[in-house]
């Protein structure tokens, strides 16, 4: 199994849409949406050294994350949460190539079952 067949536990997912394929495609496609915008805002919250924002964006995207099933980028951004962005930028470059590989592989599987 390649890492984006393996991005998104479908099973787990199942537990919330009862495996109902139409609610499993909305929500992996709202889940897609707001991933690429909270990537692409952490970026800049890097940028202008926002801590408080850092916390609050990786925050989100980890419960997003863990909520479908995306168990790897929910614990990339657990990793990142508590990094402090103006002390530690160094690290939070890091984390965030990270989480922008974890979250590339999230939306590489959910184009391949949107297309199914």
């Amino acid at each position: 199994m390649s890492g984006a067949q393996c991005a998104v536990d479908l099973s787990h997912l199942a537990r919330y849409t009862g495996g109902d394929e139409a609610i499993n495609a909305e929500v992996l496609r709202l889940f897609d949406t707001q991933t690429a915008e909270i990537v692409e805002r952490l970026q800049s919250i890097l940028d202008a050294r926002d801590a408080k924002s850092w916390r609050e964006a990786t925050h989100t995207l980890k419960g997003a994350a863990r909520g479908i099933g995306a168990f790897k980028l929910g614990n990339a951004a657990a990793f990142a949460e508590p990094i402090d962005p103006v002390r530690d930028r160094g690290n939070a470059s890091l984390a965030l190539v990270a989480l922008k590989a974890d979250a590339q592989a999230v939306q590489v599987f959910i184009k391949s079952y949107l297309e199914r």
